[in-house]
């Protein structure tokens, strides 16, 4: 009898690798999940300026991606993906030594650069290892694996930030350098031959290589495009998680609104590693468009729910709703995307892809600090909700066409 871990067995050595990396990295991921609460309590930002500073950050990923993609689809995705990480790591643990200064912040933007020439080459890696047969389930496992490694970060996050701040940054930092070092010596390098993608410009699949450059390959997958909008939508609103609910759990709160709000992010990972492979296992045979559209209508409601909560334990009730939505969405949306990518452009297509689902992600600080400073905490979230709906809306739109091309 098949139960729900059994979808991790016999997956390619690759991905257990990656997986084994994954939990490391994300263990000691602490610096991005406090940046907001570092700004504004540490170095004294305004809400609004804490915004801005975070959509700048997030503007950075688009060069950094451009390059770090561009280097995967020629030289490789190992080579890339490990020079830009140690350059990552290595600069956060110069941010500890730099610490409640001026300094710091530039150093956290240069950090961020470097993350967004990691990314194109870890996914096409991701994609290259793995077959439409094995790759959800192994997107899932690496997806779990983030997140047993994030259940244990931000509680011991929590507690930095107040007693030793300075190992934020070089916590992240030397766990990324030994994450990294998996895939030095235990990953060879992924990228299909010459032969390989001249030869797929002539399968029958959804993976079929395609000629020309970034805009071409696009325009021959429309449907690719608008799904990676309507995902912009959704990470808009998804994006609040890390922006304003720091910022209303300390206002609720005060001091232990940080622990808390730590306290949720660790409850968030749990969550996801207790069922994650249960609802990968029985939405398997639901469509990933049909998955996707669901998990927004979840969001929407979770959003609406913050609207009123001003008790600790609503807050963690209604972590298990955005949980189950993410887990929803985040086990289903990748995979579709990596089914439905040429595999001649795959390191470009996790650039560009990402850079229009992160520009919901980049403006969504600095309108939440807007939204938040002019009309308060219950008008973002209602406006949040809404964001929601938009994208469960275009996905579900989406499958409908889909649905009508097929017969």
């Amino acid at each position: 009898m098949k139960t729900p871990l059994s979808i991790y067995r016999g997956l390619p050595s690759s991905i257990y690798v990656l997986f084994a990396s994954q939990v490391i990295n994300s263990a000691g991921s602490f610096v991005y999940p406090f940046l907001t609460l570092y700004l504004t309590q540490r170095l004294g930002y305004s809400a609004l300026q804490a915004g801005m500073a975070l959509t700048f950050s997030a503007l950075l990923y688009v060069p950094g991606s451009l390059v770090g993609s561009k280097l995967a689809d020629t030289i490789g995705r190992k080579p890339v993906m490990v020079t830009f990480q140690i350059l990552m790591d290595l600069t956060y643990i110069a941010c500890g030594f730099v610490e409640g200064t001026k300094f710091l912040l530039p150093m956290v933007l240069l950090a961020h650069l470097f993350d967004g020439a990691v990314d194109p080459a870890r996914e096409a890696l991701k994609s290259d290892v793995t077959t439409m047969e094995n790759r959800q389930n192994s997107f899932s496992f690496l997806y779990l694996g983030h997140n047993v490694g994030y259940a244990i970060g931000p509680f011991v996050a929590g507690y930095l930030f107040l007693l030793a701040p300075s190992w934020l940054f070089w916590g992240n930092g030397i766990a990324g350098l030994i994450a990294t070092t998996f895939v030095i010596f235990k990953i060879p390098e992924s990228k299909p031959s010459d032969e390989v993608l001249e030869a797929s410009k002539t399968w029958k699949s959804t993976e079929k290589g395609e000629e020309g450059g970034i805009l071409k390959a696009l325009r021959a997958r429309p449907q690719v495009l608008l799904f990676t909008l309507f995902l912009s939508i959704s990470w808009y609103a998804y994006s609040q998680m890390y922006f304003a609910l720091p910022l209303v759990t300390t206002s609720l709160f005060g001091s232990s609104g940080s622990r808390l709000y730590g306290n949720l992010m660790g409850f968030n990972g749990l969550l996801v590693v207790l069922f994650n492979p249960i609802f990968v296992h029985r939405l398997k045979s639901n469509h990933p468009l049909t998955n996707c559209g669901f998990a927004n209508l979840l969001f929407m409601i979770t959003f609406i729910g913050f609207s009123w909560v001003t008790r600790s334990p609503f807050f963690f009730l209604l972590a298990i709703g955005y949980t189950f939505a993410e887990i929803i969405q985040a086990t289903n949306d990748h995979y579709w995307i990596a089914n439905n990518t040429p595999i001649t452009h795959r390191g470009r297509f996790n650039a560009i892809i990402p850079m229009i689902v992160g520009s919901g992600n980049a403006i969504a600080p600095t309108i939440g600090g807007a939204i938040i400073t002019n009309y308060g905490f219950g008008v973002l979230w209602i406006i949040t909700a809404a964001a929601a709906f938009i994208a469960a809306a275009g996905i579900f739109t989406l499958r409908l066409q889909e649905k009508e091309q097929a017969l």
